[in-house]
């Protein structure tokens, strides 16, 4: 009998491992607020279009990111919170898993504008289900600002299963109530 067992491509592992995490519209707001919340932001505005399926963007006055930080946030298990097996026994964040962002860009169309405090200049990226598209310096506020749009583009069967956008919407300000 051949061999039959192989490797994934990593984009396919890529969506198969964003289900774990985005499962609907709601999921992204609740990484997206966790992550703003971790930055220290005192301000965070949302926008939802569509129910969250033709955009979401998170807006916050954290401490943003340095330029390499920000490309690094998109790759799987690229995580500021823990170095070692044993920082996992105090975690004091709501996210450490460095899951989030990847699995976002894997299913949608992001964009990231991210600065740093003492920076002038800002950071641009825009990633298309896992491809970087763009990565350039802009002129951006302190914190980050990151839009989400397309959700479930390269998934058509996922998508499908999204339900109205008036019912996806209720289960992104739930998310809000917990």
């Amino acid at each position: 009998m051949p061999d039959i067992i192989q490797l994934l491509p990593d984009s396919v592992a890529n969506q198969i491992a964003a289900g774990e995490v985005v499962q609907r519209p709601a999921s992204v707001v609740k990484e997206l607020m966790e992550n703003s919340i971790d930055a220290g932001s005192s301000n965070v505005q949302v926008v939802v279009r569509d129910g969250g399926k033709g955009l979401i963007q998170i807006i916050d006055n954290g401490s943003g990111m340095s330029e390499t930080d920000a490309r690094l946030s998109f790759e799987r298990h690229a995580t500021s919170k823990i170095k070692e097996a044993n920082d996992l026994f105090a975690i004091q964040t709501m996210g450490f898993r460095g899951e989030a962002l990847a699995s976002i860009a894997a299913v949608a169309e992001v964009e990231m504008k991210s600065r740093v405090g003492n920076n002038q200049i800002g950071t641009s990226i825009r990633i298309s289900g896992t491809k970087l598209v763009e990565h350039e310096p802009t002129s951006c506020p302190e914190g980050t600002s990151i839009s989400v749009k397309n959700l479930f583009f390269n998934i058509p069967a996922r998508r499908k299963f999204l339900k109205s956008s008036s019912l996806e919407l209720k289960h992104i300000i739930s998310e809000f109530q917990r």
